[in-house]
C-alpha cells in the first residue's frame, strides 16, 4: 500500500492485527481478491484475473510454479499458432 493509505479490511475483518505487518497486508489483499464482485465477462475483469494469476504464480514454488509456467507456455504457444494460422490464411487469400 502506498503512503498513509489504510486498507479498510484491516478495520473490519482483521481487528487487532498489526496493520504494518507485511503478512497482514498480504492477507488483507487476499481477502479483497476473494470478495471482489465484478462481472467476469469484461476485458477489465479478465486482465485483473490474469494479473492475479501472475502475482500468485510468482509467489508459488516447486510443483505449483512448474504448473503455472507450463500453463503460460501453452497459452503463449496457442497464441503464436493462432497468429501464424491467421497470417498464412491472409497471405493465401491475398495470393488469390
Amino acid at each position: 500500500m502506498a503512503g498513509n493509505e489504510r486498507d479498510p479490511r484491516l478495520d473490519e475483518d482483521l481487528i487487532g492485527l498489526d496493520p504494518h505487518d507485511p503478512e497482514v497486508q498480504a492477507f488483507a489483499a487476499h481477502l479483497d481478491r476473494m470478495h471482489r464482485a465484478e462481472p467476469g465477462f469484461t476485458v477489465e475483469a479478465s486482465l485483473h484475473r490474469v494479473a492475479d494469476f501472475a502475482e500468485s504464480s510468482t509467489r508459488a514454488g516447486g510443483l505449483r510454479w512448474w504448473v503455472a509456467a507450463i500453463v503460460v507456455v501453452l497459452i503463449v504457444f496457442g497464441v503464436v499458432v493462432a497468429g501464424w494460422d491467421i497470417v498464412l490464411r491472409a497471405l493465401h487469400w491475398l495470393a488469390q
